[in-house]
């Protein structure tokens, strides 16, 4: 029998799917030595934007083509969208490349978003790696603003260098306001470094969460991936609390092209987060 699939939540898309709306660059900021954020205003000032945390946009630059990134801010912010990346193809160099007032096209939000509902009244677990914090920031501001409508919420973040860790004052705030559990790692200290190195998934197993009802999310590298969710299953949480992140081959954004197909699902429209017990047989296969 065929897994269900998942709903696709009501979206502010355009009337034509594959027509991008034109958003100006507003502001553009160096988060690390190679991550940057570019802050995007719509030219037309009744365009809808909200969004749900976890929720992308298809991103196009004139003359070079257009690639999905997740809305990396805090939904709670209404004046503008922010996209977070690092370079790593024609796209994301193009638009490392704009100015202020420069102009770039938008596409959605599409997709499904974190279960921030489904988490009310539990413990949450985030698992981020790498540019995977600012995919999961939308939902850990969330987190944060309507913290008392959750349990213990604890981060377990890994990064290369110390200086790669994304908003990491504004995490150490809340930490110390406890409001957050953070355990955060490196993969190469530097000397003013005193916290954890080594892989992040050896700190999962410290969480001081309840495994029979916490809720986990996770988004990172797909090797990273792999080891948090083993290191999940082995702390006591089913697939069926556990949601991850998936934006691989992502072309259309609507589901029209099928690059992006995972067995009966297009991780476009579909996902691009899962519960993971829904996927959790086809990411084991080979060549699916």
């Amino acid at each position: 029998m065929a897994p269900m699939l998942e709903t696709v939540p009501t979206a502010a898309v355009q009337p034509e799917p594959m027509l991008p709306e034109l958003f100006r660059v507003q502001r553009l900021r160096q988060d690390s030595h190679d991550t940057f954020a570019i802050e995007l205003v719509p030219l037309n000032p009744a365009f809808p934007m909200a969004f749900v945390p976890g929720q992308f946009v298809m991103a196009w630059v004139m003359g070079v083509g257009e690639a999905p990134f997740t809305l990396s801010h805090d939904p709670a912010e209404t004046g503008h969208w922010e996209l977070s990346t690092r370079v790593v193809g024609n796209v994301t160099r193009a638009l490392r490349q704009l100015k202020e007032g420069d102009i770039v096209g938008l596409r959605g939000p599409l997709g499904t978003g974190w279960p921030l509902e489904q988490a009310v009244g539990r413990d949450v677990v985030l698992v981020a790696g790498g540019v995977g914090m600012s995919q999961l920031w939308p939902a850990l501001c969330v987190l944060m603003r309507q913290r008392k409508n959750y349990e213990r919420v604890s981060l377990v973040y890994g990064a290369r260098t110390p200086e790669d860790l994304l908003y990491y004052t504004q995490l150490r705030q809340w930490k110390e306001a406890g409001l957050l559990e953070l355990y955060c790692t490196v993969d190469r200290a530097t000397r003013a470094w005193k916290g954890h190195v080594g892989v992040l998934s050896t700190l999962i197993p410290r969480l001081p969460c309840d495994s029979a009802s916490a809720l986990a999310m996770v988004c990172g590298p797909e090797v990273m991936t792999r080891f948090a969710l083993y290191e999940l299953g082995a702390r006591g949480l089913a697939p069926e609390q556990i949601y991850i992140y998936l934006q691989r081959n992502m072309q259309c954004g609507i589901g029209l092209c099928g690059h992006c197909q995972l067995g009966p699902f297009f991780v476009c429209t579909h996902g691009p987060v899962f519960r993971y017990d829904r996927v959790q047989s086809l990411l084991t296969k080979p060549e699916v």
